[in-house]
């Protein structure tokens, strides 16, 4: 009974966690941010670059309160900063329906929205599906990660799509928020917990918990740099890329239906590759099984910029979702394994600091050198030998071995 129960309360913390993931920052904000950059600079008669300026502000903010707020739930759970983050995105989010012609009024509102959204961020979801899980914790945090995240940057931008021309941006926003609300609070409340409520499995836990290092602990090791360069700022670029396709494509022919058909391909494989690459890290446990799929996202890199025909840029759209997919699911999951759970939160929100930092850089570079060049070819090696170099950080890794928790992790111990 006690088993069977305790599975039952995973089930459901995994549903809550994957609706937290549908509808935080990336589905309600980043992925719906097109829709809605056209008609607000019209409205305003602001450059589209002032507008967009916005997700550079978010990206700053995320940054820097990542750490921070890893650091708040450390100490108090996750379970209150995250329903409070679900509540205020919603609110700020509908808010946004007041924005008027002062330019700085809406990046104030913007900055808390980027603020709201990073306590409910994937990141810190990734905190409680890690305390949770152990022997799925891969599997997990790409099904909760993946599904989430695909599902929802999938699903709001099409129904953004649909309001816009009846509500007009402003009652659009309103209705984005609500949706935030009304789709994530209740699952949250209801079955987001910080702990488990078996009495045997929350013993299991604090063992864990009490092995893990600390922040300064785990940033005096050789594989905490190498998980935020290697694998960290990877993620990051991707996300980059990602938000270039479009771009790229019609700047090389491409139709805008072709080039949005290649960026939901790239999606929808990214989602799904998180739970494929979770699932095999459960089983092999070694960051070598990165690096074929740096080899995929370096290759539909190169097939994005440089190929031809409609075949190789779904080939393109393919393999750069693998590449994305499997950063992001090692994150979170090497974040866990190598400096263990006491203070995930803090560690995680450093590592997805720099990614963040690397997603809203990396679009400004590669622009920086379009307006040189006149093409994204430069930027794209340069891309391209960016993931190389991480890849080969890889091999630097230690491998976690077929078995074994996180506190068996060679240093872990000795760094109490």
């Amino acid at each position: 009974m006690q088993t069977a129960a305790r599975d039952g309360t995973a089930t459901r913390l995994a549903i809550a966690a994957t609706t937290g993931n549908l509808v935080c920052i990336t589905a309600a904000i980043s992925a719906t941010f097109g829709t809605f950059l056209v008609p607000i600079s019209q409205e305003f008669g602001w450059p589209r670059a002032a507008v967009s300026g916005v997700l550079g502000l978010i990206a700053i903010l995320s940054a820097l309160s990542y750490p921070l707020i890893g650091r708040a739930m450390d100490r108090v759970g996750a379970r209150p900063i995250i329903l409070t983050g679900n509540a205020l995105l919603a609110l700020s989010i509908a808010l946004l329906a007041l924005t008027n012609g002062n330019i700085w009024l809406f990046y104030f509102q913007f900055g808390i929205v980027g603020l709201a959204g990073a306590m409910c961020a994937s990141p810190m979801i990734a905190k409680v599906v890690s305390n949770w899980f152990d022997e799925r914790r891969g599997l997990m945090l790409g099904v909760t990660a993946g599904v989430g995240n695909g599902v929802g940057a999938t699903v709001v931008p099409i129904v953004a799509g649909v309001l816009l021309p009846l509500l007009g941006w402003r009652g659009t926003y309103v209705a984005i928020g609500a949706i935030v609300l009304v789709v994530g609070a209740p699952v949250l409340w209801l079955w987001l917990r910080d702990s488990p409520d078996v009495e045997r499995h929350r013993v299991e836990k604090s063992q864990t918990l009490a092995k893990g290092m600390t922040p300064a602990e785990a940033a005096r090791t050789a594989r905490f740099w190498l998980l935020l360069i290697a694998v960290a700022s990877g993620a990051g670029a991707m996300t980059a890329v990602f938000t270039h396709v479009v771009p790229m494509m019609m700047d090389r022919g491409f139709g805008l239906g072709e080039a949005t058909g290649i960026v939901v391909i790239f999606a929808l494989v990214t989602a799904a590759w998180q739970v494929v690459t979770g699932g095999l890290l459960d089983t092999f446990r070694s960051p070598i099984l990165i690096v074929p799929m740096y080899v995929a996202a370096m290759l539909g890199l190169a097939l994005l910029e440089f190929g031809h025909g409609g075949m190789t840029m779904t080939a393109a759209g393919v393999l750069l979702g693998i590449g994305m997919g499997a950063e992001y699911a090692a994150l979170s999951y090497f974040c866990s394994r190598y400096f263990g759970l006491r203070h995930f939160g803090s560690i995680n929100g450093i590592l997805y600091a720099a990614v963040i930092l690397a997603q809203g850089l990396t679009p400004a570079l590669m622009d920086m050198s379009y307006d040189r060049t006149g093409s994204y070819d430069q930027a794209a090696t340069a891309l391209i030998g960016t993931l190389a170099a991480g890849m080969v950080l890889l091999f630097f890794l230690p491998s976690l071995g077929r078995r074994g928790s996180d506190a068996e992790m060679p240093g872990l111990v000795a760094a109490q």
